[in-house]
């Protein structure tokens, strides 16, 4: 990011399949901007309970202090008025209304952070993400390893039986998957397990 002038707010997002680094490089931003002495609030949906109910936690065990919220909304109910730098992690859990809540904290001068999918486990668009993207002053896009073959993976593969958008999980749920090896929707593999379990 070029030097940008006091008081002009901007959108920045990191985006990406799981397990390419997304909560890692939203922990880094935000330690940084704690280290310059901006004063930061951090929030993550009170959905996301897999590591921590306080804490954003990435897969190799980042952590950094945050608010639960239940939406978007409440982001908004809780900003301080001097908070200089927001940060919100799994962006894809707290619904279209983000879009006006972060375009409205851009607004008012605040530096905002978002990580968050960007495609679901169908490999399709993932909102707010998208509409973030085409807001946002930064885009940062993070690729994972696909489990199957090492290529450069950008897709989530959903691996337990399940129709269901969102179902929060982590590994054992979910592998990284490239292009070539990533099967829109549950793999067979778990489509079988609940076949034979069910029988």
């Amino acid at each position: 990011m070029d030097i940008v002038k006091a008081n002009m707010g901007w959108i920045e997002v990191v985006c990406g399949p799981m397990f390419s680094g997304k909560s890692e490089e939203l922990i880094r931003r935000l330690r940084r901007a704690e280290i310059a002495r901006q004063r930061v609030q951090i929030f993550k949906p009170s959905l996301d309970d897999r590591y921590s109910n306080s804490e954003i936690v990435s897969h190799s065990q980042l952590r950094i202090d945050s608010q639960a919220v239940e939406s978007a909304a409440d982001i908004m109910q809780r900003i301080e008025a001097r908070t200089e730098v927001i940060g919100i992690d799994e962006a894809n859990f707290l619904g279209n209304g983000l879009v006006e809540v972060v375009t409205r904290l851009a607004d008012l001068g605040k530096r905002v952070i978002v990580a968050g999918l960007d495609t679901d486990y169908l490999g399709r668009p993932f909102d707010p993400i998208p509409t973030l993207l085409a807001l946002a002053e930064q885009i940062t896009k993070t690729l994972a390893i696909c489990m199957r073959c090492g290529n450069p993976a950008k897709f989530t593969q959903r691996l337990i039986a399940s129709d269901d958008l969102i179902v929060v999980g982590a590994g054992g749920m979910y592998e990284a998957r490239c292009r070539r090896c990533f099967e829109a929707g549950v793999t067979p593999e778990a489509r079988q397990k609940t076949v034979s379990t069910e029988a």
